[in-house]
């Protein structure tokens, strides 16, 4: 009587299983569209309401969003910077890209002084795609 080899046992597994990729890949992906929007607002701010939605919007890649927070300070990049540091800021970018929008972010109870010199900034540079942030009302 013949006994059974031992080679049967070395043979490898052909199929790989992708269902734990497929779990993963999901995953990552749900992580990733819920965590975007929250990535490009730095600060919470109570935006007013109103407007209407863009239905061109600018790319991603020639847009620059100043901040404007309640505290009265700016953020741009996510850095806390001053009303200079600002121009500078969108003077540099300007002149990399003259497709340049600027979107300004600011609390609805904020005095329009500080979105006015924004604006200013923008205009005295020749600035011409600015806008500002709102959300829709209910």
């Amino acid at each position: 009587m013949r006994r059974f080899s031992q080679r049967n046992h070395l043979v490898t597994l052909s199929d790989i299983n992708i269902t734990p990729l497929l779990d993963l890949a999901f995953v990552l992906l749900i992580i990733f569209v819920i965590t975007t929007p929250l990535l490009e607002q730095s600060i919470k701010l109570n935006t007013p309401g109103g407007g209407r939605e863009d239905k061109n919007p600018p790319p991603r890649e020639s847009r620059r969003t100043v901040e404007i927070s309640p505290e009265g300070f700016y953020v741009v990049d996510k850095k806390r910077v001053s009303l200079n540091e600002v121009e500078a800021i969108l003077v540099q970018a300007f002149k990399a890209n003259p497709k340049l929008a600027v979107v300004i972010r600011a609390d609805r109870k904020e005095l329009f002084g500080r979105v006015s010199d924004v604006f200013d900034i923008c205009q005295k540079y020749g600035i011409e795609n600015v806008g500002y942030s709102t959300h829709k009302e209910k």
